[in-house]
């Protein structure tokens, strides 16, 4: 099979859907040799988040001198995405080998997510990596990339998302995100409501593993010279982040205090690894900003809170008129979502990204329009950057969110890239 269709054949495990448990993937494994048993990791899980914290992780271990794998989902424009080395995309034709392997060994009820992390586990174990940095894809306790004796875990902001999997009460996502606390090792807690820290707290407390949580153990201060971060035994003042965004503060900060934390394990980090890391750090889609007349700021955020942090990093730009491009999952809480920046657009230009179970344009517009704020049906995302695009003025901020799927389509049209429209 050529490397298309194997992608192919791997897209196709969607018809499987989501199947929380350890069962499939640790049978998968075996039949490959167990390959994660040959890598030190860092496990990821949280609601908002991940992928920024695990991409200055990556950039601060690599700027220290260790070969760093950063294994994340989902893409948003190529699958290749999902697997970095040393903050590079494993190249096509490794990956290609590695899939083959996966899918020669896999169960016949394998999910695409399964098969995808086996490959992870793969290429990473063959590359030698020193570090592999694992974001968990969903949940925590029962997500596939649970099998791993991660040296620490990291807890990012955890809000209500994929409750129809993981239960429609905050404590229990909680509880599923903090099964991948392991016994004994450390775990650093990102900014989290009262209630969870002290959920989290006493799950560590009860796995004999050190907590390290944001505003009691370490935190960081924003100033006009960057960021100050802080902890009970260390401090760096003058940060420059490359990701934009006020909440890139509290992320960074999770990462430094994990790379920190990786001294125990015999990973060492100066200050220096530190402050390049975070000035290094890549991620696309997050307030990632498109510069022109008219600029273009891609954004995410698919939840509530994701859009509560947009909004308040909204204030940090100058513009005219907010044009909000906004396209989203009929099965999400879209509502919410977009209720946090109506207020704030001066034209909603709403779109359906090319997934199933995209919202109807014309549903979403129909929503805008009954409270108040002017908009318009532009139906797909290529067709709502134009219609944008044509009618912004040169200061106007043209922001497109609601969704990774509809961030990536974006993103691929203004690049000029591929765009791969399964993600699992």
């Amino acid at each position: 099979m050529t490397y298309q269709e194997t992608l192919a054949h791997i897209f196709s495990r969607g018809r499987f859907g989501m199947k929380p448990g350890l069962e499939r993937v640790t049978e998968l494994l075996s039949r490959l040799g167990d390959p994660q048993r040959n890598l030190k990791t860092v496990q990821i899980a949280g609601t908002n988040g991940k992928g920024s914290t695990g991409a200055f992780l990556s950039a601060i271990m690599t700027n220290a001198g260790y070969r760093t794998a950063f294994f994340s989902s989902p893409h948003l424009s190529r699958f290749s995405e999902r697997f970095r080395v040393n903050d590079v995309e494993v190249a096509e034709s490794v990956l290609h080998q590695a899939a083959k392997r996966v899918l020669g060994a896999a169960p016949e009820e394998a999910t695409f997510f399964e098969i995808v992390t086996a490959i992870a586990f793969l290429c990473f174990a063959e590359e030698r990596v020193d570090l592999a940095i694992i974001e968990a894809g969903m949940g925590g306790r029962s997500d596939a990339t649970n099998v791993v004796e991660s040296l620490l875990s990291i807890i990012t902001p955890i809000s209500l998302d994929h409750c129809e999997y993981l239960g429609g009460t905050l404590a229990g996502i909680a509880g599923e995100k903090a099964g991948i606390i392991k016994q004994g090792k450390p775990v650093v807690i990102a900014p989290q409501e009262a209630a969870l820290l002290n959920q989290l707290l006493s799950a560590a407390e009860e796995s004999g593993s050190a907590a390290y949580a944001y505003g009691r153990d370490f935190h960081a201060e924003v100033g006009q010279q960057g960021i100050s971060y802080h902890s009970g035994f260390f401090s760096l003042h003058d940060l420059n982040l490359s990701l934009k965004g006020r909440f890139q503060a509290e992320n960074a900060s999770s990462a430094i205090t994990a790379a920190l934390l990786l001294g125990e394990a015999g990973f060492q980090v100066t200050g220096d690894a530190v402050r390049k890391g975070v000035a290094a750090a890549v991620w696309p889609g997050r307030l990632e900003l498109f510069e022109g007349r008219p600029r273009i700021l891609l954004d995410g955020a698919h939840n509530p809170a994701g859009a509560v942090a947009l909004r308040r990093s909204l204030a940090d730009f100058r513009y005219d008129r907010l044009i909000l491009v906004f396209g989203t999952m009929a099965d999400k809480s879209w509502q919410e979502t977009l209720m946090q920046l109506l207020p704030l657009a001066d034209l909603l230009v709403a779109v359906k990204p090319s997934i199933d179970r995209a919202l109807a344009a014309g549903e979403l517009a129909g929503f805008g329009t009954a409270r108040g704020v002017k908009s318009t049906a532009a139906g797909e995302v290529k067709a709502g950057m134009e219609y944008s695009s044509e009618i912004a003025g040169p200061d106007d901020l043209i922001l497109v969110t609601g969704s990774l799927f509809t961030v990536g389509e974006a993103r691929s049209i203004i690049t000029g890239g591929t765009f791969m429209p399964i993600r699992g």
